[in-house]
C-alpha cells in the first residue's frame, strides 16, 4: 500500500520598494485635457448651434488654454495623470532589456492619481491635424510649459524589480517617449521628455531648486495673466481679437 504525503504550500507575500524621484523637463510639455464641454457633448450629445453660434468665431484661445491644462492640489496648480507616466514606462520597456510591457505594468504602481508639475504655463497656439478621414487642418490653443520639473512616487514589487531598475527605466521614458502632446513617443514631435533625479543625487539641484519658485501662484497668476509663447502665435492671437471685435461691431 502506497502511502501519500502530505505537503503544505507555502505562499510567501510580495515585498513592495518604493522611491521618490524626480523629473527634470528636458524638451517643453504641451498640455492637452479633454475640455469639459466635450465630455459633456459626449454624455448626451451635441444640440444643433444656435443662430448667434454660427455668427461667433470657431475658437476662443483663452478659454481654451484655461481649459487645456490638469488641474491638482498641494504645492502646484498643474498637474499631469501619473498613468502617463506609467504608460511612458511600459512603452520604454519595449526598448528596454530584461523586462518587457506586461511585467513593467503589473509590477510597478504609482500612488499618485496626479503628479506635481512646476513651472510656467505659456499660451501656445499651432497648426494640427484632426482625426477625420481627410485630416483636416486646425489651429489648437493650449498651454506650453517650456522649463518645468515634476516629482513621482513609483512603488515596485522587489526582488523581481529593484530601485536602480526603476530609475533606469523612468529615465528611458523621459528618453524614448515623453509625456504630454507631440511628445517623443509618436515620432514627429519631441516635447515631454525628461532627466531623471533624486534628492540623494543632486545632479540637477540647481535646476529643481530654481523651478520650485514657479509653483502654485506663479501659475495661478500666469492662467489669469495669459502670457503668450512665441511670435507665430502672438499674430494668430491678434488676429483672433481684431476678428472678434470686428463681428461684433
Amino acid at each position: 500500500m502506497v502511502t501519500k504525503k502530505e505537503t503544505n504550500l507555502v505562499i510567501h507575500p510580495l515585498k513592495q520598494g518604493r522611491v521618490k524621484l524626480r523629473l527634470i523637463g528636458n524638451t517643453p510639455i504641451i498640455f492637452n485635457r479633454m475640455a469639459e464641454k466635450a465630455k459633456r457633448d459626449l454624455l448626451v450629445g451635441a444640440g444643433k448651434k444656435t443662430a448667434a453660434e454660427k455668427r461667433d468665431v470657431k475658437h476662443h484661445p483663452d478659454a481654451e488654454f484655461r481649459a487645456s491644462i490638469h488641474k491638482t492640489e498641494g504645492e502646484t496648480l498643474l498637474g499631469f495623470p501619473a498613468s502617463g507616466v506609467k504608460g511612458a514606462m511600459a512603452t520604454a520597456a519595449l526598448e528596454t532589456a530584461g523586462v518587457n510591457k506586461t511585467s513593467v505594468n503589473r509590477l510597478i504602481f504609482l500612488p499618485q492619481q496626479k503628479i506635481n508639475i512646476w513651472g510656467t504655463p505659456k499660451l501656445f497656439m499651432d497648426v494640427v491635424r484632426s482625426a477625420d478621414m481627410n485630416k483636416t487642418p486646425d489651429i489648437r490653443t493650449r498651454a506650453i510649459v517650456n522649463r518645468w520639473c515634476a516629482e513621482v512616487d513609483i512603488a515596485f514589487v522587489t526582488p523581481t524589480l529593484s530601485q536602480h531598475s526603476v530609475i533606469a527605466l523612468l529615465a528611458n521614458a523621459g528618453m524614448i517617449c515623453g509625456i504630454g502632446d507631440n511628445r517623443q513617443e509618436k515620432g514627429k514631435g519631441n516635447f515631454g521628455s525628461w532627466m531623471v533625479d533624486w534628492e540623494e543625487s543632486g545632479q540637477f539641484s540647481e535646476a529643481w531648486d530654481e523651478l520650485q519658485k514657479e509653483g502654485r501662484k506663479v501659475q495661478e497668476k500666469a492662467m489669469k495673466k495669459i502670457i503668450i509663447n512665441d511670435d507665430d502665435t502672438q499674430e494668430l492671437y491678434d488676429f483672433y481679437q481684431e476678428e472678434v471685435i470686428r463681428r461684433a461691431a
